[in-house]
């Protein structure tokens, strides 16, 4: 470590430059990848947050939850089966509502559910609406940036069904719309057939799959299929997740182009270090030492950008960036700065210290 931070001290502008390019590399990957994470919750948060971890769908709709239609008789043997308290029915429409007053269109999705049970989401203003309430209705607190209020009435243009918002949620959206809830009672006003999309259950793997073979044309998904059955989801996480995956591996290169030049260029102090004793593991550590110096730096700059970055974007522009996404991105882009010198350091193995010092002569 010794010679790695003299050898960083004497050579400031080089290693700045070394250490800008890491930085910008590291702010780009943390930004997509916060983009990712926002659009992914911003298309699906109502799915991600549901505290059921399997869905019962039609065998028929490909596993895509708004092609799902189960029967009201359907929904009711599948609760028999899994036990009431284990599964509780779900439906789900896209539409558009109108604030009362106002003429926009906003488009919103309903979700009915029991809501004294466990899908019931979290009430962050105002209250929940209780199973037998008429007329009311929770929303994603998102609704607010159209004007929407507590206490403000929306009219929902397919059914002309109105309702009071009496309490706001957060992360509950659906297909890039905000999620409205209802209860099932409300729910049989606007589909008329009593029907559901899917039953959502919260059970272990084995009574799960004990369902799938007790059932009658349903199939029985992991919640993280349900996911990629909602369109676009698939096609989004895959695009960003591969611009992600491209920018650590031209990161790499542009890195390993970067610290094997250097190298090259410090060849003869190499050889002349060996001639006077010193190993290649300590020339190996003093390389790793300064890989990893950058690589902290860059990403404590980078953390810092993107967060700043973060808190001047737009409501409208969905960027989420969690502990666990910046620990996971951390890590990687050190592991890959350390992949990076690894033909460096094959280099300085390789060295000859008489051929080094005859160089230098």
């Amino acid at each position: 470590m010794f010679l790695a931070l003299r050898e960083l001290k004497h050579a400031k502008l080089r290693y700045l430059l070394i250490g800008v390019i890491m930085v910008l590399i590291v702010w780009l990957v943390l930004f997509v990848s916060g983009l990712a994470k926002g659009l992914s919750s911003d298309n699906a948060s109502a799915v991600q947050e549901m505290k059921g971890n399997y869905v019962v769908l039609q065998k028929e709709a490909d596993q895509r939850l708004t092609r799902s239609v189960l029967s009201a008789n359907k929904t009711e043997d599948i609760q028999q089966l899994s036990g009431k308290k284990n599964a509780e029915p779900l439906g789900v429409m896209m539409t558009a509502v109108i604030n009362e007053g106002k003429q926009k269109k906003i488009d919103a999705s309903f979700f009915a559910i029991s809501t004294s049970g466990f899908l019931a989401p979290n009430v962050i203003e105002g209250k929940m609406i209780t199973d037998d309430a008429k007329h009311e209705a929770v929303a994603d607190s998102s609704l607010k940036e159209e004007g929407v209020k507590l206490g403000d009435t929306i009219k929902d243009t397919a059914s002309g069904k109105s309702f009071t918002i009496v309490g706001f949620t957060k992360n509950q959206s659906f297909s890039h719309a905000p999620v409205i809830h209802i209860n099932l009672t409300e729910w049989k006003t606007i589909e008329s057939t009593g029907a559901f999309n899917a039953v959502v259950l919260n059970m272990d793997d084995k009574k799960a799959h004990a369902l799938q073979k007790k059932g009658s044309n349903i199939d029985v998904i992991s919640k993280d299929e349900a996911l990629k059955g909602i369109p676009g989801y698939q096609e989004e996480q895959g695009t960003l997740l591969m611009m992600i995956a491209f920018l650590f591996i031209i990161g790499a290169f542009v890195l390993a182009v970067f610290f094997y030049v250097m190298t090259l260029q410090k060849m003869n102090q190499f050889g002349v270090l060996k001639a006077i004793g010193a190993k290649t593991s300590y020339l190996a550590r003093t390389i790793l030492s300064q890989v990893v110096v950058l690589t902290l730096c860059s990403l404590a700059i980078s953390i810092g950008l993107t967060y700043g970055v973060a808190a001047i974007l737009p409501d409208s522009m969905p960027f989420y960036l969690d502990l666990s996404l910046i620990a996971g991105c951390s890590a990687l882009f050190v592991a890959v700065s350390v992949l990076s010198s690894l033909l460096s350091l094959y280099r300085v193995a390789k060295v000859d210290a008489v051929e080094a010092i005859g160089r230098a002569v």
